[in-house]
This record gives structure tokens, sequence and C-alpha cells, in this order.
């Protein structure tokens, strides 16, 4: 950024500046980068909450309900099944579920291979929600990402799927 009056680009270019000015010793493109990355999050999120909230769902439940759709017909998990999706703790997942079950979102059987174990299966009602979410938030999401064309979105994609293998490890 020049030394002119101009007002910074974002956020993160005020931080920077900053940054830059106390310590000139510190090259800060990752911190931009990873500054940039929280803020997107940031904004992201509640964006994306508005849809689940119009569904009468949060986040958490969109989650459990979009993985047994994606499942695949009869739409059906285990609760241990759903925790190891949604990288969550049983505890977790049964409050997800009491509330779920209470909507009549899903139900719950006995598994009759293991009696001491359940299955969540989608309902009707459920799995009617669920469609009817995932369309919403796609079209939400596109809406969210459209100030990118489609090659700089393949791009973004590109890179973030090589920085999430690199932090995965």
């Amino acid at each position: 950024m020049s030394e002119t009056n101009e007002q910074p680009a974002d956020a993160v270019d005020a931080v920077i500046e900053a940054w830059q000015r106390e310590r000139p010793d510190l090259d800060l493109d990752a911190i931009a980068v990873a500054g940039r990355l929280g803020r997107v999050g940031l904004l992201l999120g509640p964006a994306q909450e508005t849809v689940f909230t119009s569904f009468g769902l949060q986040r958490g439940e969109f989650d459990v309900l979009a993985a047994l759709r994606r499942s695949g017909a009869p739409y059906t998990l285990t609760p241990s099944q759903l925790s190891a999706t949604l990288m969550l703790t049983r505890a977790g997942m049964t409050n997800r579920l009491d509330r779920l079950e209470a909507a009549g979102l899903v139900e719950r059987t006995l598994d009759p291979a293991d009696r001491r174990s359940f299955r969540v299966r989608l309902t009707d009602q459920g799995y009617a929600t669920v469609d009817d979410a995932m369309t919403a938030h796609t079209a939400n999401v596109t809406r969210l990402l459209s100030a990118l064309d489609q090659e700089q979105l393949g791009t973004l994609d590109g890179l973030l799927r090589i920085l999430l293998r690199a932090l995965e490890l």
C-alpha cells in the first residue's frame, strides 16, 4: 500500500499496514491470508445460518439430516456412524438426535443386528426438510460467493484443497 491517505482495501489491510509500520522486519503475507480466511469464515457462518433457521434448524441439526440424506436409501445410520462422519462426541450427537426426533425429522429404532444399538432414520418430513434446506443452502452459498467468477472459484477451491491437505496431516 502506498504512503498516501488512501483507505485500506479491507480491515485486514489496516492491520497489516499497522504491523508493517511497527515491525517492518516481518513478512506478513501469510498473516494477511490467514486473517482474510478467518474473516471470510466469520462472515459466511451467520449468512449460512439464516437459511438453516428459516427451516427451524440449527447448523448442527442440518448437518445430521444432510449426513443421513447423503447416505442414500434407506437414509439410516447408527449414532456412532453419524458421530464419526460429523466429528462429534456421542453426547453431542445424542442432544442433536433428541431435538430432531422431537421435531419429527428422524426416528430411532433398535438395530435388529445388535439390540444394544440404535439406528437413526430420516422420516418423510425429515427427508423433505433436508432436501428443501439443501436447495436453499446451495442457492445462498452460490449468491454469497458470486463475487468470484467460475474460474476464480475453481482456483480458490484448488488452493484451499492444497492448504487443507497440508493442515490435516
